[in-house]
């Protein structure tokens, strides 16, 4: 199985805590972090096995992915390596899977991914130490997408909520789900907002903490806005925080730094 594979994107840069713009290893994202001692830690996850199996080339090519390697690391044992190889009905249509801290602890123990059924579009699916855990509904249809922001406590309610886009192009939409109890539940939905156009190599979007709370950034569904975006009370807020002028807009904003 070839882990690298050929398509060339851009890594998701604007990915909130660990990412950082490194595209495979997930290790130096755990320096800042302190490890429960019973858990299992994250150190790398990549995905493998480019295929042409499905054509929707929403990301600007055609290779997507059939599967998924992520190590981990446990405090008495050695690593252990867990594969996922995905049915020939489903890709990763993704750019590189994502750390995601489940249980809060300080470093990450699961990647999200962008999971396509080719006849039914596009899922938002957690994978850990034990395989899948759980995902989102697929949206309906075949060549349909979705767009991740963020998995993040985004409340303060000691679970983490995922936040993305339904259909970047078309419903424009931000739904925020809930992870309890190993299952995902739908918290709040919010029509307007974007973080995606076809073709597109890269994700604009992620998460900021500027000192008043957790903050989803996007643009606005007509890219004219940068939009803050929290979850409280189980509502959605958004407000504009100044014009969308590309990616460097939307990566100041993630940085607190102020838009004209």
């Amino acid at each position: 199985m070839t882990l690298r594979g050929k398509a060339q994107r851009d890594p998701l840069c604007l990915w909130p805590r660990f990412a950082r713009c490194a595209r495979w290893a997930v290790g130096v994202w755990l320096t800042i972090s302190v490890a429960d001692a019973h858990a299992q830690t994250l150190t790398e996850a990549v995905f493998g096995d480019p295929t042409t199996r499905y054509g929707h080339a929403v990301l600007g090519d055609a290779v997507e992915w059939g599967a998924l390697k992520m190590v981990f690391d446990g405090p008495d044992s050695a690593p252990s390596v867990v594969e996922v190889a995905l049915p020939q009905d489903h890709v990763f249509e993704d750019l590189a899977p994502r750390p995601v801290d489940l249980d809060l602890d300080g470093t990450p123990d699961a990647v999200m991914v962008i999971e396509t059924d080719m006849a039914t579009g596009a899922a938002l699916a957690l994978y850990g130490a034990d395989g899948k855990i759980t995902e989102t509904p697929h949206i309906g249809r075949s060549n349909r997408w979705l767009a991740p922001i963020a998995a993040a406590d985004l409340d303060g309610d000691g679970h983490v909520e995922i936040a993305y886009i339904d259909r970047p192009h078309l419903a424009k939409t931000l739904r925020i789900w809930r992870y309890r109890n190993g299952a995902l539940h739908p918290v709040a939905d919010k029509p307007g907002l974007t973080n995606h156009r076809i073709g597109e190599d890269f994700i604009t979007s992620g998460l900021r903490e500027c000192g008043a709370g957790p903050e989803l950034i996007t643009a606005d569904a007509r890219w004219r806005k940068v939009m803050a975006t929290r979850l409280k009370y189980g509502q959605i807020e958004s407000r504009s925080i100044g014009l969308f002028d590309g990616r460097q807009s939307v990566a100041d904003a993630l940085e607190c730094k102020p838009l004209n």
